[in-house]
């Protein structure tokens, strides 16, 4: 019998999964809110529903050579979080105290968001360079962990 993936390699697995749905032409970002062990919500980055997916000839941070971490209002997408905030709204469930794992770290708005929603966790596999994002999440008190593969049966959740 094969070892089982620990909890966080599972759903950091997941996450990146989700990230494949991604139709971000510059980073394929996934996240999953996880409670319990149980998955309550995911998200990826891209347009809002019905809106056309971005083209190097239309991706407005591309064209103006925005840099990344910066003018967030800039782009026609929503973030990985962002997404998987709304996806847990629309369908009424309660993710006050769950864990979020994401592929990248979140940026400052999602940071803001994730706070408000009462998430305390965030299970990341990679830094995101955003200075105002690390201070908030030092205020709030938030638990951020950069995932590597663990051995199994350890997790976080």
């Amino acid at each position: 019998m094969t070892e089982r993936p620990s909890w966080d390699d599972y759903f950091m697995t997941i996450a990146k999964d989700v990230a494949t749905r991604s139709t971000c032409l510059r980073r394929n970002v996934g996240a999953v809110i996880v409670k319990g062990k149980r998955i309550l919500a995911t998200g990826y980055n891209g347009p809002p529903s019905g809106i056309s997916h971005c083209t190097p000839e239309t991706c407005l941070r591309t064209k103006l050579n925005v840099p990344s971490g910066e003018r967030h209002e800039l782009c026609r997408g929503l973030h990985a979080e962002q997404n998987a905030i709304i996806q847990a709204a629309s369908h009424g469930v309660q993710i006050n105290g769950a864990v979020i794992y994401v592929t990248h770290s979140p940026c400052s708005i999602c940071t803001k968001m994730l706070i408000n929603s009462g998430i305390k966790t965030f299970i990341t596999q990679s830094q995101y360079d955003d200075p105002l994002a690390k201070e908030m999440m030092a205020e709030a008190g938030i638990n951020v962990i950069i995932h590597q593969a663990e051995e199994a049966g350890t997790s976080h959740d």
